[in-house]
Order: C-alpha cells, then structure tokens, then sequence
C-alpha cells in the first residue's frame, strides 16, 4: 500500500485508512500527512513529500 499524500509504501498492519461517503479510500502513513491532505494543501508544494512533478533533463 501507499500513502496517499505522500506516496511513501505502508508496512502491512500500520497507517491509517480513510473512507469517505462517496465510497474513495485514503491511506495514510503519518498524522502530518492525514493533517495536510485535509488542510486541503498541495503536495507538489512540499519538499518532503514525493510529487509526480517532471524533471527537465539537460
């Protein structure tokens, strides 16, 4: 499994997992990422968190 927020991997039988009433799953690692993901805050932004942004290569 994955974090959703930050998309660090889960061992099996820690983190938190989130159900919303429209049926889409969360799972989270960390409380700062459950916080974040939350608050409503882009993970592109953050340094710690691991975006899909693309690298331009020279």
């Amino acid at each position: 499994m994955k974090c959703s927020f930050c998309s660090s991997n889960i061992p099996r039988g820690k983190g938190k997992m989130f159900i919303k009433n429209s049926g889409e799953i969360s799972y989270f690692d960390k409380s700062k990422c459950e916080k974040n993901f939350f608050m409503g805050r882009n993970r592109k932004k953050l340094k710690w968190a691991k975006s899909e942004k693309k690298v331009k290569k020279k």
